[in-house]
């Protein structure tokens, strides 16, 4: 298991390094200094070897490193890729163009004749929104 001081005094070298925390965590240095916490697992469905990125050292520590690595170890097992989990969290945090177009309708809807709004409200949610959802 590394230390705090080991992460702190790594060094960059010609080419990239890992350095082992273990149960599946590494610390990579790279040749231009930088220090990225990575995670190695099998995918629970394919059993296919994945990545996960933890960070970046200083702005992710030690201590919370092996706190993600433990999550992520959590998630595995219960049979759930860490991976496709944070994918599919980003997916639903985006900004949808339904979500968007609510909020302009929202907007300036108010200042419309109300038989307008009715009109334009139903034109997006029937040729525009048809796909959301």
């Amino acid at each position: 298991m590394l230390s705090p001081s080991e992460v702190q005094n790594a060094k960059p070298k010609d080419k990239p390094y890992k350095r082992s925390d273990g149960r599946g965590m590494y610390l990579l240095v790279k040749p231009d200094g930088a220090r990225w916490w990575r995670f190695d697992y099998r995918r629970p469905d394919t059993g296919k070897r994945n990545t996960l990125s933890l960070g970046t050292y200083p702005d992710v520590t030690l201590k919370r490193a092996r706190e993600k690595r433990d999550d992520a170890r959590k998630l595995l097992a219960d049979g759930i890729d860490p991976g496709e989990k944070r994918k599919a969290e980003a997916v639903a945090g985006a900004e949808t163009f339904e979500a968007i177009a609510r909020e302009w309708f929202g907007k300036f809807s108010p200042q419309w004749a109300p038989s307008h709004a009715e009109k334009i409200i139903a034109r997006l949610e029937r040729d525009l929104f048809r796909g959301s959802a």
